[in-house]
């Protein structure tokens, strides 16, 4: 199944498609680069490996299309969140080796001619976040965005936010690749509002007794996951990709 056209109809500005010379033409006018950071981390026996890096990726190529700013490969592992029992598959970095990384690969594009990158997320954890946060740069102002910083409790009815697995990240799953999804699968568990703060600082393993997934996915929808991408994509776009790009 084919996933809902690009924004606007447009096609992305994809790094990994384009020539020296449309990137150098490309970014005389706007010298700013998406770069989409995913995970390879279960999300739950209902939803795939890879659940936070489409999110993000598809996200990215939205708002290429949209803006016309080019979208780079996306860096399809992050830092996971520590776990009770082995997931088979899970694969993470180490904190600073994700933050290496990106010093590297954000050096080279600055000596190009990129002049703003911006690291967006679907990966709330801590560790996670810090790595992308305090990326250097020689001078090329850096953004995190992290699309769960955008407020969605509204849109959600059995929690108050992002939970890793739980209704809005399987919303989104159902609507962007619902082929990717088994709802037969998916099992609620619930933690306590500062269980779920220790959770995403990383002072609390995945519970063996729970599927992998917390919160409650059970009560995902596909018109919910289409509301709560909307809502993501046009924060984010007005935010920060209305605003003029820089070009020191």
């Amino acid at each position: 199944m084919r996933l809902p056209p690009p924004a606007a109809g447009n096609t992305p500005q994809r790094l990994k498609e384009l020539g020296p010379a449309q990137v150098a033409a490309i970014i005389a006018d706007d010298p700013r680069l998406i770069v989409p950071v995913g995970t390879c981390e279960q999300h739950g026996a209902h939803l795939p490996l890879g659940c936070a890096t489409i999110i993000a990726e598809r996200l990215a190529d939205d708002l290429s299309a949209a803006s016309g700013v080019i979208v780079a490969p996306t860096l399809e592992y992050g830092v996971n969140a520590a776990a009770e029992c082995v997931f088979p598959g899970n694969a993470s970095m180490r904190k600073k080796t994700l933050h290496r990384m990106l010093n590297d690969l954000l050096d080279t594009w600055e000596a190009s001619g990129f002049r703003e990158f911006i690291l967006l997320t679907a990966h709330d954890y801590d560790a996670h976040q810090e790595a992308l946060d305090t990326v250097i740069t020689h001078t090329a102002r850096v953004r995190v965005v992290d699309i769960y910083a955008v407020d969605i409790a509204d849109l959600l009815t059995g929690q108050s936010g992002h939970l890793h697995g739980g209704e809005a990240d399987t919303s989104l799953m159902l609507y962007l690749a619902p082929e990717l999804v088994h709802m037969e699968l998916a099992r609620d568990f619930a933690l306590s509002p500062n269980a779920a703060r220790r959770y995403r600082r990383g002072n609390l393993r995945v519970p063996k007794d729970s599927a992998g997934s917390v919160g409650h996915p059970t009560l995902a929808t596909v018109e919910k996951g289409n509301a709560i991408y909307e809502r993501i994509r046009d924060r984010i776009r007005e935010r920060i990709f209305l605003a003029a790009a820089s070009n020191a």
